[in-house]
């Protein structure tokens, strides 16, 4: 072993550099390694010196000798993994179901967050790619870009907001890469690490990670068709002290419930009691109506931070989102924004704001209202055909949160589905505490994939596989 302060040798530093490849899975286990002949000249050393190193690495067991073959990578090295702290696995954890959206490895997939790219195809946004269509009007920023966004479209959201009674002008916009880095500036604004915040119950999940990622606790607030439930928000309010409240007010992921105006004046009235901020995320805002209940409409931006994106009703590859505040915390928000990206995409944020300016964006929400609308009532029919009737949620969006029937283990659940190529959303990746007891089993489904008949057919084998056993879930 090397003394410390003293410079490695010629022979340590291949042991090194050679150990740290087969450890890291560079060179497989079984791979030959090249003569010592051959390895002396590419290390520009002796071939006493090559031959002293892989003598000491087959002594610490990274090669194997074979007379007569050469020397081999060993197989019982295991690649070094470095240590993940506890807050970094857990949050890592939390999002395997955003990994399982992103890698698409099922083919049936009604646990997915998003619309199907068969609703997007033949849309107004795959028309003005086709083709080359679009042009980016005046002239192209080549350099970063203003780090709030592209005024254009700021513009034309702050006009989006106003229509919503929500007070805004384009200097409270800041474009964000989706509704998720909006939640990363938000999060690192409001909280350090050890604070506490609330959080819908269930709710977001990749919120969720974020949050174990900064090392902020996260509570639960009991969530009910109509919003969050009040009495549990001012009890909570009370007893932590929570820095925020992030919540989703219409179209809720994952219950599709949608927030009614006693329960919105009771939230926005709580959070001032306490000193709490709201962070209130709306990404399907564009399909609802303007009228909705929204706190940051009764609160006017002063106590509630706006999220909204593109995502939902766009295209998620586009990664176009928005954050509106008050004009101090906005100006904080870009200053975070800056120091995390810069900027974001001008070109992508010029192309949505041509998809608005031209009209495109309105034809193509029509289609996407009529698609959801159809869908959701043929996945209620559907699904209570094959014995697992759920409510028409009355927010809209792509949600539905089905019970599961009694004796139907959730984990069981998805692993059997997953077997089969079906991509199950499981209720408690949307519990901020997933170890809780006492939630009943459920799922997420998304109703643009719920009329797939596969999906179907496994829902009817899992009443069955009830009644006769667990082997039925597996055909």
């Amino acid at each position: 072993m090397r003394q410390p302060g003293r410079p490695a040798t010629r022979v340590e530093e291949i042991v090194r550099r050679l150990a740290d490849a087969i450890e890291r899975g560079l060179l497989a286990p079984g791979e030959r390694l090249a003569s010592i002949r051959s390895a002396a000249v590419n290390h520009g050393v002796s071939k006493n010196t090559m031959a002293e190193a892989y003598d000491r690495l087959v002594a610490s067991g990274h090669l194997e000798a074979r007379r007569g073959a050469g020397y081999f990578a060993s197989a019982a090295i295991r690649p070094a993994r470095a240590r993940v702290p506890p807050h970094l696995a857990e949050a890592i954890d939390t999002v395997s179901l955003l990994r399982g959206q992103l890698e698409a490895r099922h083919e049936v997939r009604p646990g997915d967050g998003r619309p199907p790219p068969s609703w997007m195809e033949g849309s107004e946004l795959a028309a003005q790619f086709a083709g080359g269509k679009w042009r980016p009007g005046g002239s192209v920023e080549h350099g970063y870009g203003s780090s709030w966004g592209f005024l254009p479209l700021r513009e034309r959201i702050a006009l989006s907001l106003v229509e919503r009674g929500i007070s805004c002008s384009p200097e409270q916009v800041l474009m964000t890469f989706g509704a998720n880095h909006a939640f990363d500036i938000v999060i690192r604004h409001l909280t350090e690490a050890g604070d506490t915040v609330l959080v819908d119950d269930p709710g977001y999940y990749p919120l969720f990670g974020k949050l174990r990622l900064a090392r902020v606790r996260a509570l639960g607030v009991r969530r009910l068709p109509n919003g969050p439930d009040p009495d549990d928000l001012e009890a909570k309010l009370a007893e932590f002290r929570p820095k925020a409240f992030f919540t989703q007010s219409l179209a809720h992921n994952p219950t599709g419930g949608t927030l009614s105006p006693a329960v919105a004046h009771r939230v926005v009235l709580a959070a001032e009691r306490h000193g709490a901020t709201i962070v209130e995320c709306d990404p399907f805002a564009d399909i609802l109506p303007a009228t909705s209940p929204r706190l940051a409409a009764l609160d006017g931006l002063r106590r509630v931070i706006y999220v909204g994106t593109f995502s939902k009703t766009l295209s998620a590859s586009l990664r176009v989102g928005y954050v509106a505040a008050e004009p101090s915390v906005i100006g904080a928000l870009n200053d975070l924004k800056m120091l995390m990206v810069v900027s974001t995409s001008g070109f992508a944020e010029r192309f949505v704001a041509h998809l608005i300016q031209g009209g495109h964006y309105l034809r193509h929400l029509r289609r996407l209202r009529a698609r959801i609308d159809k869908g959701t009532d043929t996945a209620v029919a559907n699904l209570a055909a094959a014995g697992w009737p759920v409510g028409v949620p009355p927010g809209g969006g792509l949600y539905l949160w089905v019970p599961l029937p009694e004796g139907l283990d959730e984990a069981q659940l998805c692993h059997h589905a997953s077997a089969q190529g079906i991509f199950l959303a499981p209720g408690s990746v949307f519990r901020p505490g997933q170890a809780d007891a006492g939630h009943p089993a459920m799922m997420r489904v998304n109703v643009a994939y719920a009329n797939d008949p596969r999906f179907l057919s496994f829902l009817r084998h899992s009443l069955d596989a009830r009644e006769t056993g667990a082997s039925a879930l597996s055909r």
